[in-house]
């Protein structure tokens, strides 16, 4: 058989080879650190007999489906280190996740947080115990009455759950035998670090009506200095937690009266208000024209556009005049309405509709989290009609606009191409056309892009762009689906060259995505200290004593002037308490006003990550910082005077 390695070389073989057997034979040391296999693109164990021709590409950490099957592995091993300390304890599931991995179980009594460390050292002795570990199957009643005897509920459950003639697989390592699909590690030995980081409650499914289980969450890394980095991010990502500067900033606040209902305070509106005035400014220059529709419309709207039947569950609702109404979850079908409102011919086109519109959607209660997941949220959309000719250009014009934005922010990014899901509208042909444009217009860019097999809209497959923060975490933000079913299903027309009626291809944009997300993520991206331009406070001018008070507010009116938010710090404290103050609150500019100043009508300039002051002319300091705002620079332009 003949075995085509990623590099492209090929290895022949006279007989079957498992997936740890060819790594070997390629070099020991590539052996020694594969943690799993991919054949023919699909992951499997390093145990796996590969007996045909096939394409064979050998993962370690370093690769996505290493690190699932490693972190796989070690929530097998937290599951069999709870078994040996709460022999009562019934397990649920323990899958891989992004930075670690968890296992949902429920114990006799509830388990606290003081537990982990004592679970912690359990899992360490079974590393180093050195267990290999082994795959098998059973026949499918064997399997029921294999967990039935060891008194384990959810495990009957879930093979019960499985298809008929679906193969019933297990892993096991010493005494502990757990259903499982895998892949896994050949043993427990490259586990070396391991940390156990907190429990939560998780019901059982997702389901509210079903029992609440303990969620344990833990991560594990094969050096320690890896381990100890992770923990070190994820201090720095706890310092840096939206929720927590919010309020330290008084930006937004969340209210048991509106749970997931975000309230902007004044500070945090001057950050949306910025962002919604770059936004402004930027679909001004492209061409886009503001609209507003309605947040409440009936259901036959709804239904028309298929929402009613594909996200009902999602929608809040209600009855106006014995009539089915829906609060808006997207704005698309507004925008539809307002396309239709008024003929159209091809000279029209492209027709690009822009509204920053509030949308509600349910989320349980266990979902939410501060402004990345709420309840109502301002979508920055836009709705572009075309013909089939346009769709290229128009494409490729979003993705720019996007990118401009993106590396403004700073922002390093990769593109997902979302396929069609499996509760979707439309024939395979329309799916296929759609689909195939997007892949156009992103080659014709030369943007590299990975395919999400099924992850698209029900109505039409997207571009989504995840965006990398400073911490390295991706967020998905922007997105562009094209949209061949709603303008049919809204008889949306234009009049052609032709003369004849034809129908608009529709693309749905959206550049920060959900205002509020957006918000969120700059929040931590920054860790509080925003470039001057989107600081709510820009500059604090700091008067030594009640002397120098005048000439801080003859400051206070030459900055205003230029449009600079200031404030005079005119407490009765000392300078250095006053420095420190203005630190804590994240102020990017602090002036420092004393005699010398005064008389020169100079300033004394601090950095809020500087210690050293720099003595400047008002004028100049104004006029420059003036500049910085105006040009929404993302980095100070006073930072070469310190350097």
């Amino acid at each position: 058989m003949k075995i085509t390695l990623k590099d492209g070389s090929v290895k022949e073989y006279a007989k079957p080879m498992s997936v740890y057997d060819i790594a070997k034979d390629i070099s020991e040391g590539l052996a020694r650190n594969a943690h799993a296999g991919k054949v023919d693109g699909e992951p499997v164990d390093l145990r796996t007999v590969v007996d045909h021709d096939a394409e064979v590409e050998i993962v370690s950490f370093d690769d996505p489906e290493g690190r699932h099957a490693f972190w796989h592995t070690s929530s097998h091993i937290l599951a069999q280190a709870v078994l040996r300390l709460y022999p009562d304890a019934k397990l649920a599931i323990g899958p891989a996740i992004k930075d670690g991995f968890y296992y949902d179980i429920e114990f006799a009594e509830p388990l606290l947080e003081e537990n982990l460390d004592q679970i912690e050292k359990e899992m360490k002795k079974i590393v180093k115990e050195k267990l290999e570990i082994s795959r098998f199957e059973k026949p499918r009643e064997e399997a029921i009455a294999y967990f039935k005897e060891k008194n384990q509920p959810y495990k009957v459950e879930l093979i019960e759950d499985l298809p008929e003639g679906e193969p019933i697989s297990f892993y096991q390592q010493g005494e502990f035998i757990d259903l499982c699909a895998g892949p896994h590690l050949m043993n427990v030995k490259p586990v070396k670090a391991l940390k156990l980081t907190s429990i939560a409650g998780a019901y059982w499914r997702g389901d509210e009506h079903k029992q609440m289980l303990t969620r344990i969450y833990g991560t594990s890394y094969p050096k320690k200095a890896e381990l100890d980095e992770h923990l070190a991010r994820i201090e720095e990502a706890k310092k840096r937690d939206h929720r927590r500067l919010g309020k330290e900033m008084r930006l937004f606040t969340l209210m048991d009266e509106g749970p997931g209902f975000p309230f902007f305070l004044p500070n945090g509106m001057i950050i949306k208000n910025g962002l919604m005035q770059y936004w402004q400014e930027l679909h001004d220059r492209e061409g886009y024209q503001m609209i507003e529709t309605p947040i409440m419309l009936n259901r036959s709207l709804w239904e028309k556009s298929g929402h009613w039947d594909h996200y009902k569950d999602n929608m809040y609702t209600t009855k106006i005049d014995d009539e089915d109404f829906a609060i808006k979850p997207m704005n698309c079908p507004g925008s539809l309405l307002v396309y239709n409102s008024e003929p159209h011919s091809y000279r029209d086109l492209p027709l690009r509709l822009a509204e920053v519109g509030l949308v509600h959607r349910h989320e349980k209660s266990g979902q939410m989290h501060g402004l990345t997941r709420v309840r109502a949220f301002h979508q920055d959309d836009a709705h572009i009609f075309m013909t089939p000719d346009q769709v290229k250009d128009e494409i490729e014009g979003v993705i720019r606009l996007i990118d401009e934005v993106y590396k403004n922010f700073g922002f390093v990014y990769h593109v997902e191409l979302s396929t069609r899901p499996e509760d979707s509208m439309g024939t395979d042909e329309e799916w296929n056309m759609a689909i195939e444009a997007l892949e156009d217009a992103m080659k014709e860019i030369d943007m590299p892009y990975v395919v999400n097999e099924g992850d698209g809209a029900f109505y039409g497959p997207k571009l989504d762009f995840h965006l990398e923060d400073s911490l390295g975490r991706t967020w998905q933000c922007a997105t562009i689906q094209l949209d061949f079913q709603l303008p049919q299903r809204f008889e949306a027309e234009y009049v052609g060259q032709d003369g004849e009626k034809h129908r608009p291809i529709m693309i749905h944009r959206v550049v920060y995505g959900s205002i509020e997300r957006f918000m969120a993520i700059l929040i931590e991206h920054f860790g509080g200290k925003f470039p001057a331009w989107l600081a709510p406070e820009q500059v604090r001018i700091l008067p030594i004593t009640d002397r120098h008070l005048a000439y801080a507010q003859e400051i206070e009116k030459v900055l205003k002037e230029h449009g600079i938010r200031v404030h005079i710090d005119d407490r009765n404290e000392k300078t250095g308490w006053k420095v420190r103050q203005a630190q804590v609150e994240r102020i990017p500019y602090m002036l420092v006003i004393g005699d010398r100043e005064m008389e020169d009508k100079t300033v004394a300039l601090r950095l809020r990550d500087k210690e050293k002051t720099k003595v400047l002319d008002l004028a100049e300091f104004a006029d420059k910082l003036g500049e910085e705002i105006h040009s929404r620079q993302m980095s100070s332009a006073f930072l070469d005077l310190f350097e």
